[in-house]
């Protein structure tokens, strides 16, 4: 069931967005070759309960973390562990918090030490295509037409958008209706209305779209090897722009 939030619900999400971006953001200042993405995790985890916050994933459906880490050719959904980030590498950090019944959810993919041009290009045009989707979350538009602007954007860089998986409605619980894809068509869809909100999600490729989950039962890599890069927003659909509930 699709919920519309009033003004005092997208606040409070405001509020458990904004401790989901600090999170994030503390998480990014540690990272560095050598740390292990477990230690990534305990940075997340203590930073969001000593603000009064719980994880949102640890326990989902058993996930053991309170944050996905996925690094390089993962693309998202890794599990924290004792591996040790690699000068090169890339990582996915993708946090969610609830904070006083209500969540925000944000990811963003980072360098560790000096990273190759590729690694860089992908890591750019994941967030901008975020940021073209970004650009229809208006009311009146749809569903489709964010999707298309993701896909069209990632495409026309070579790169491999992600159909598996996609980008969600959120409020009191992590995952809501509707379903976000990062594909489509224009003028297809559920139409935006103010007060919906939506974790928007691209995760592009390098190379094919295609992905397939190990045997731990959760980490999603790409199905050729090639490096994936992930980017989310919370984002409230209002009457002007849409408002960006998970920034600093």
């Amino acid at each position: 069931m699709i919920t519309i939030k009033n003004r005092e619900q997208i606040e409070k999400m405001r509020k458990a967005g904004k401790l989901t971006a600090e999170a994030i953001e503390a998480v990014h200042k540690a990272i560095h070759p050598g740390v292990t993405t477990k230690e990534l995790d305990a940075i997340a985890e203590d930073y969001i309960r000593s603000r009064g916050g719980a994880p949102s994933f640890k326990g989902y459906g058993g996930f053991p973390g309170s944050i996905c880490a996925s690094v390089n050719e993962e693309v998202v959904h890794g599990i924290p562990s004792d591996r040790k980030l690699q000068e090169g590498d890339i990582i996915g950090i993708d946090c969610g918090v609830l904070l006083d019944g209500w969540q925000g959810d944000s990811a963003a993919t980072f360098a560790v030490g000096k990273i190759s041009a590729d690694a860089q290009n992908l890591i750019d045009i994941t967030r901008q295509s975020f940021y073209e989707g970004l650009k229809m979350c208006h009311p009146g538009m749809r569903l489709g037409d964010i999707g298309h602007a993701v896909q069209s954007y990632a495409e026309s860089h070579g790169c491999g958008v992600v159909r598996d998986l996609c980008g969600h409605g959120i409020g009191r619980e992590m995952h809501e209706d509707p379903e976000v894809p990062n594909f489509g068509k224009p003028g297809h869809g559920l139409r935006l209305v103010k007060g919906l909100v939506i974790a928007v999600e691209p995760m592009i490729n390098l190379g094919t779209w295609r992905v397939r989950t190990l045997n731990d039962g959760w980490t999603c890599v790409t199905a050729d090897g090639s490096l994936s890069g992930h980017y989310e927003h919370t984002i409230a659909i209002t009457d002007g722009e849409p408002e960006l509930l998970t920034l600093l």
